[in-house]
């Protein structure tokens, strides 16, 4: 009985060890370089940060890939929209970071991919951050998305749009400040 528990224990270890983002308290981003929000900041309302710098990431790539032809906005299926943008055979969604392993937003990460590769899209992933949670990305990948992170994402924004989004968020550090 002992060992059984003992297993028990030792899969939410490692869990727990999945969740804990001792990188995160000191990483900073070129957007919140561009906001000078201090990774100190950042940590009195992590949520609150993380979503508006997810929304504003989104805005961002978005308008760069706007300029393009083959730009459509994100796709409507029902009450659900399971990309933010399409150009060419791209279906993208972006996000901040994904530290989220709740079942709902893996269930519809893993059921967002092929839906979209039913519609003949090739779906891919836009991460900001490298520090994303591992059960998150797996459950990305089994859905079938292409995941890009940090520096594959600018790579990936220029591929498509031309628009070299790292230059102009390193030119932009500081150039938005947030006052408190």
């Amino acid at each position: 009985m002992e060992n059984k528990l003992n297993e028990i224990l030792g899969r939410y270890n490692a869990s727990f060890i999945e969740k804990v983002y001792s990188d995160e308290n000191d990483d900073h981003d070129l957007l919140m370089d561009a906001f000078g929000i201090t990774p100190q900041l950042k940590r009195e309302n992590r949520q609150y940060w993380g979503r508006e710098l997810g929304k504003c990431w989104e805005s961002l790539v978005i308008e760069a890939c706007r300029q393009k032809e083959s730009f459509q906005p994100a796709l409507r299926i029902g009450d659900d929209e399971p990309c933010d943008l399409r150009i060419g055979n791209y279906a993208i969604d972006t996000k901040y970071r994904v530290g989220s392993g709740d079942s709902g937003t893996l269930k519809k990460f893993k059921q967002y991919g092929p839906l979209l590769r039913e519609k003949g899209y090739i779906p891919v992933f836009l991460f900001l951050r490298e520090d994303n949670l591992g059960a998150a990305m797996n459950a990305c990948k089994k859905g079938g998305w292409e995941i890009y992170t940090g520096q594959d994402s600018f790579d990936f924004i220029q591929r498509v749009s031309g628009f070299d989004m790292k230059d102009y968020l390193t030119r932009k550090a500081k150039a938005f400040l947030v006052k408190r």
